[in-house]
């Protein structure tokens, strides 16, 4: 019987493979944050509209679109919230999270651009030395720019609420 079964799966085109190994594993949701720094040394949050009350400071974050690089989606959410545009650096965390989702999170190094936020998600973006981060920022992201190594280079712009 098993050799059927081999014989069977390797005859099947490799499309019809792949969608049939989708249909019977978990699908997952991507959420992808970018740890932002400029030419100082200084890192970009975001008091995130949406974010439960206490911990909405936090990195730029969002979810990667189908067939969107998960570099490409920091790139994107970036320049969606805030206006800035961003070269992304390495991949700095990689964990499951809550239920059907997996987190990624990236260095990025600020590259140009001019602040705007997007008021529909964002209340206020600032540049903050490691060492102050405001109360209220997210614990994991607090983790990810305390972590050793990390560090970038850029042009710093202003900071804009609203």
């Amino acid at each position: 019987m098993l050799r059927l079964l081999t014989r069977v799966w390797r005859s099947l085109d490799g499309r019809l493979q792949w969608r049939l190994v989708w249909l019977k594993h978990a699908t997952f949701m991507i959420g992808v944050t970018g740890v932002v720094r400029d030419a100082e040394g200084r890192v970009l949050l975001l008091k995130h509209r949406l974010w439960p009350e206490g911990r909405q400071w936090g990195c730029p974050t969002g979810y990667a679109n189908r067939s969107e690089t998960l570099e490409d989606t920091v790139v994107r959410e970036v320049f969606e919230e805030t206006g800035l545009t961003v070269e992304v650096g390495r991949l700095i965390r990689v964990r499951s999270g809550f239920r059907l989702r997996v987190e990624v999170a990236y260095e990025a190094v600020l590259t140009g651009g001019t602040l705007r936020i997007d008021p529909v998600e964002v209340l206020e973006a600032a540049w903050f030395s490691p060492g102050e981060l405001p109360e209220g920022t997210q614990g994991s992201h607090r983790l990810l720019i305390e972590a050793p190594g990390a560090g970038g280079v850029g042009t710093p712009p202003a900071r804009a609420s609203g």
